[in-house]
């Protein structure tokens, strides 16, 4: 099992939040969402023995794929 990383700052939490806006999240929702993205990359570290980046990664990867396809009316 992988060491839990430590909490996110504010900073990285507004990072994390500016990214979700450029991927075409709502930016009144990007900060909530940002929160629970890293709330549910601590998840996926723990349960699959990932590292957060590499579970954050993947997140993200699959969010981006959503608006995408949001995007394009699929």
């Amino acid at each position: 099992m992988s060491p839990s990383p430590p909490l996110p700052s504010e900073a990285e939490l507004n990072q994390l939040a500016a990214l979700l806006k450029q991927f075409g999240c709502p930016g009144d929702r990007a900060s909530v969402m940002a929160s629970q993205l890293d709330k549910r990359a601590r998840q996926l570290s723990t349960e699959k023995g990932k590292a957060y980046p590499e579970a954050l990664a993947h997140l993200l990867k699959l969010m981006r794929q959503g608006w995408a396809a949001k995007e394009k009316g699929l």
